[in-house]
């Protein structure tokens, strides 16, 4: 937004503030908010602090770096106002996992670490931050953040005093903050009508066990190694030896084949083609199979062997089923692409491929909160001011959905003014 388009919201940008930042207790703080909020929608390459207040005419450098480094105001309640406000007005599909990095020089930075950098392609120095985000195909909206603090972090205390990192913040695995983080909103009265990753995490079979016993529905990507049997396949118990001894427990006889086996099996005639959304170019259409299989593997049958133990029921070796979702794009030698769903049976296929797809959302979540609003360019090192920053950043990302998204009042040269104005012509 150029500076004219900043002043003509201004006042609608006032309301918005107030309401959002009502949990922040200072009047004081609450408009260096506003300018924060200004200063990252205004246009401009950099978004940092010190470039903001140059490009404000009522910024001040000074007081932005106290409001976001050194003031003590929660942002939690803040995330959660805009929670209220965002999602009935994105009406989600499904809520997104995913993940964002940040390039950063040095090993002060809080959470700072060599580790795949997904900007870069490559390892690099940077942080890496955890995010939820409500989806539809036509707005999204980030709902939660945990900033990922590598192993390195865990027990250096010089840097954790520095950067002001709380002592109960301890290393976490990505899908763990991700399960964190749908338990906060949980708590908020807040759930998902589906959950949706990429192979990053849906690979993982501890977040889909997670998820099914919280209740909550998922398509979630997984990568072709992934291993499952058929779905009519069926555990066989060995002969028992002798008169003594346990009987042997019922089990697959043979090795699961991969996701990616099961669906060349299905053969190029079982992909029907389908289209799941309209795109900036046209129809967006590929070829795509549903089938019900049995996911394998030690981490799926531990914690079911764990609960027989532990004498909640004998286990009859059956491993539970759920949906493999493949796509085998038109022309292409073998499906491409793979997610696993715990949809129900009836689940129609063309609703699991809109879900599967909806993840193009947050790559444009992120475009915008990076490139048009800051997100990485924030120059603080803190704990809290990295908090800080990312709330302040998500709430001018809520306000431009708004306006996206809030009806046009008519004017005079719109069609329906000129329509009703000729209506009354005699």
């Amino acid at each position: 937004m150029d500076l004219h388009e900043v002043r003509r919201v201004r006042a609608t940008l006032a309301l918005f503030v107030a309401d959002v930042f009502a949990s922040v207790p200072r009047k004081d703080q609450r408009a260096k908010g506003d300018c924060y909020l200004r200063g990252l929608m205004l246009d401009g390459r950099r978004k940092s602090i010190q470039a903001m207040a140059a490009r404000l005419p009522d910024g001040n450098e000074q007081n932005l770096q106290q409001f976001v480094n050194q003031s003590t105001w929660d942002p939690v309640p803040v995330q959660r106002r805009i929670n209220e406000r965002l999602l009935p007005l994105v009406d989600p599909v499904a809520w997104v996992i995913d993940d964002v990095s940040m390039p950063k020089d040095g090993r002060m930075s809080v959470g700072v670490a060599p580790q795949y950098c997904g900007a870069l392609g490559k390892r690099a120095n940077c942080q890496v931050a955890v995010s939820v985000h409500a989806a539809s195909d036509t707005a999204s909206c980030p709902l939660q953040w945990r900033l990922f603090l590598p192993e390195d972090w865990a027990a250096d205390g010089h840097r954790r005093t520095r950067t002001q990192v709380p002592p109960e913040v301890i290393h976490r695995e990505k899908w763990r903050l991700a399960l964190d983080m749908l338990d906060a909103l949980a708590d908020w009265g807040m759930t998902p009508p589906a959950v949706v990753s990429d192979a990053a995490y849906g690979t993982n079979a501890h977040l889909r066990a997670a998820l099914s016993e919280r209740g909550l529905t998922y398509v979630l990507s997984v990568r072709s190694d992934v291993s499952a049997h058929p779905f009519d396949a069926q555990p066989m118990a060995p002969d028992r030896k002798g008169d003594i001894g346990c009987w042997p427990q019922p089990r697959y006889r043979q090795k699961a084949p991969s996701v990616a086996a099961l669906a060349t099996a299905l053969g190029r005639e079982a992909f029907t083609p389908l289209t799941w959304r309209q795109g900036s170019k046209g129809e967006l259409r590929s070829r795509f199979a549903a089938v019900r299989v049995r996911p394998a593997g030690k981490a799926v049958e531990r914690p079911i062997k764990a609960a027989a133990s532990a004498g909640q029921g004998w286990w009859d070796g059956v491993l539970p089923d759920c949906w493999l979702l493949a796509e085998w794009p038109a022309g292409a030698d073998a499906p491409s692409e793979y997610w696993l769903s715990n949809l129900p049976p009836d689940t129609p296929i063309a609703d699991l491929v809109r879900l599967a797809k909806v993840r193009w959302r947050i790559e444009h979540d992120y475009r915008e909160l990076k490139h048009g609003l800051g997100l990485d360019h924030f120059e603080g090192r803190s704990w809290p001011g990295w908090h800080h920053h990312v709330t302040l950043v998500t709430a001018a990302q809520a306000f431009l959905t708004e306006q996206r998204l809030a009806p046009k009042a008519p004017h005079p040269a719109s069609p329906s003014t000129r329509s009703s104005t000729l209506s009354k012509t005699p």
